[in-house]
């Protein structure tokens, strides 16, 4: 009030949005690391552990499958959560969360404590990583989104092949006595190195209109991924039981329900878990389109070359994981050379991403024809090297993609969507390719089997560079 008696309006400045600072950026890729290495990164461990905790073979899917779908089933409402709540509030609770249950992995002392902990530990990673790319889009802009982008795909698909050759590692070091415990126990002094940078550098990013919870999209999402990813990931090792086939029917009556339960609440104003009008943004819908075959591809590849090689051509875990190496060096330097080449070429680049891989592809195909069983790096160092410099064009061009329409306000939604999307055509690829891949063993031999797989995942990278023709022509 002014001397006068009249009331005086303040005029506030429109608020800027936080800036996600190099630090802040380097402490969000670390937190999207964790939980995709640790997906890849115990399926090494697998049979120290089940000598160790004398668990059957069905006890040591669970381990892996309790991860994968704990993860998956509760990664869009990860996102929901940071929208509502604040996207730092939720990475830190996720960060801490997740240390938490490493350190119970490692200190697990039966097999059915460690699969507890699995969960737990899937659940903690689904509030985690959406936070990443939401922060991301929400407190960056033009090129600097653009370079945190890549630097995210080159995390993520880096992340992917690491993890296997960690693990490898890990276990032969028997770091202290701890063995196969080390996969998991190496997790805390990060988590508590990320908490730490968290706190001082990652801005906090939420809705500015928050949205509650939908509690019957929740219900409803939850139940269709169940009933895709449960038989899916538990199946092939149960045999295919009559339940595997129940819950495989099940899964498209789930998901359509969930659709329209989704178009109803958008229609009468409420506020759905995944609003269906997300899927009206081209980008994202065609993005997601390409994701699946790719992901289904990438994680197939990964299961069926690491059975192939320990158990068929006699390698250990070590000498298993550094064969890929040449893929994970590869994939990580034209991930870095990504945003030039999108600024200069647009989409296209996924295209020859497409035609590189699979080059990469036939070339180790013509390797296990011609050394097997004598396969190791030397040999597969020329295919691996191109195919993955082919998936660095790829990924992270599909990222930016996916999320490049996505409004702010809906960026943890958005981002929850996508790697939920990813998270289940990775079950999708180890069930479908490893299944044949197994299969095709008796028949054919280890080296029939695994060029034959190899044959069928060249024919999804065509299919992916078939797509790639519809996308957009530029990048957001």
């Amino acid at each position: 009030m002014t001397e006068t008696g009249t009331l005086t309006t303040t005029v506030r400045a429109p608020t800027t949005p936080p800036a996600l600072s190099g630090l802040g950026l380097f402490t969000v890729l670390l937190g999207a690391a964790l939980p995709l290495i640790d997906f890849f990164i115990v399926n090494v461990a697998l049979p120290t552990i089940g000598h160790d905790l004398n668990a059957s073979e069905a006890v040591l899917e669970l381990v892996v499958a309790g991860y994968g779908v704990a993860y998956a089933v509760l990664l869009v409402l990860g996102g929901r959560l940071g929208d509502l709540f604040g996207r730092r509030r939720l990475f830190l609770g996720g960060m801490a969360a997740f240390g938490l249950t490493s350190l119970a992995c490692g200190l697990a002392p039966t097999a059915w404590t460690l699969v507890a902990a699995r969960v737990a530990q899937g659940a903690a990673s689904a509030a985690m990583l959406p936070q990443v790319l939401a922060t991301i889009q929400s407190a960056t802009s033009g090129p600097r989104r653009a370079k945190a982008m890549g630097l995210y795909g080159a995390t993520a698909g880096l992340s992917m092949v690491a993890g296997q050759i960690l693990g490898g590692l890990l276990v032969a070091a028997d770091i202290a006595g701890t063995g196969w415990r080390s996969v998991f126990l190496v997790n805390v002094p990060v988590v508590l190195l990320g908490l730490v940078l968290a706190r001082r550098a990652v801005p906090e990013t939420r809705s500015q209109r928050p949205e509650p919870i939908d509690t019957p999209g929740t219900i409803l999402l939850a139940v269709a991924l169940l009933a895709l990813l449960a038989p899916l990931t538990e199946g092939r090792n149960a045999g295919w039981p009559l339940w595997t086939w129940v819950s495989l029917a099940l899964f498209p009556l789930a998901a359509g329900t969930f659709y329209l339960v989704e178009r109803r609440a958008d229609r009468l104003g409420r506020t759905p878990l995944v609003p269906p009008s997300l899927f009206s943004l081209t980008s994202l819908r065609r993005g997601l389109i390409m994701i699946v075959p790719f992901s289904i591809g990438f994680s197939g590849f990964m299961f069926v070359i690491a059975v192939a090689l320990q158990r068929g051509a006699g390698l250990g875990p070590v000498p298993a994981g550094l064969a890929l190496a040449p893929m994970a060096v590869t994939f990580f330097v034209t991930s870095l050379c990504g945003p030039r080449l999108i600024a200069r070429y647009g989409t296209r680049v996924v295209t020859a991403g497409g035609l590189i891989q699979g080059t990469g592809l036939a070339l180790i195909a013509l390797a296990v024809r011609r050394s097997w069983p004598d396969l190791g790096v030397m040999e597969l160092l020329p295919g691996a090297a191109v195919a993955g410099a082919g998936q660095a064009l790829q990924l992270p061009v599909l990222i930016r993609i996916v999320l490049s329409e996505v409004p702010p306000a809906r960026a943890g939604v958005g981002s929850g969507v996508m790697a939920t999307t990813q998270q289940a055509a990775f079950a999708v690829g180890v069930a479908t390719l490893g299944t044949l891949f197994l299969s095709l063993v008796s028949s054919h031999g280890m080296r029939g089997a695994l060029v034959t797989t190899l044959l069928v995942q060249l024919a999804g990278v065509a299919l992916t560079t078939a797509l790639s023709l519809r996308l957009p022509r530029t990048v957001g």
